[in-house]
């Protein structure tokens, strides 16, 4: 800010600040969603562990894409219920962002998929000492299916995982 008071020219700084204010809605469902989970441990679904991250930064859904370079209807959707597949790249980004380790942000599907489908996959049908063509008649799938997942050329559906390779699944350990 500039001054001319008698012929004698004065400055003084002009401080500007800008704060996003999130609409009331914003604050309350925050709120909400914070009293059902306190803490992000307790948390099992992707997109809620998305929303809970991005409540405690304050951050808008927006901010959040431009933050990691994806546009914003992508990121609307990963906090939407029933996204199954969240992509790596993006996860690890949202984890930087975070400060914390990217396995903290995926659910139980997507960690088999980090942690490389194809091997758990093969060591499943291992321990069973059977080959694909066997292991694939006995969970009802195509063997050329299970070899692309074997060699992570394709990726499982999440429905298939959780019906044979997730903890609980009902296929016997031994048969």
């Amino acid at each position: 800010m500039v001054q001319n008071i008698s012929g004698e020219v004065r400055f003084s700084p002009l401080f500007i600040h800008s704060f996003p204010l999130l609409a009331p809605h914003h604050l309350l469902e925050a709120a909400k969603f914070n009293i059902m989970f306190s803490n992000p441990s307790e948390i099992t679904e992707v997109a809620d562990k998305l929303r809970w991250y991005r409540y405690s930064k304050a951050l808008l859904q927006r901010e959040i894409a431009d933050l990691i370079g994806i546009d914003r209807s992508t990121y609307i959707r990963y906090e939407e219920y029933g996204h199954d597949y969240y992509p790596l790249e993006h996860m690890k980004k949202l984890a930087e962002l975070y400060n914390i380790p990217v396995t903290d942000l995926l659910d139980d599907f997507n960690l088999f998929l980090y942690n490389n489908q194809g091997k758990q996959i093969r060591a499943k049908r291992m321990q069973l000492g059977l080959s694909r063509k066997e292991y694939a008649k006995i969970i009802g799938v195509h063997p050329g299916s299970l070899k692309k997942w074997e060699l992570n050329s394709v990726r499982i559906f999440k429905s298939t995982w959780e019906k044979y390779f997730k903890e609980d699944s009902n296929l016997p350990s031994a048969l």
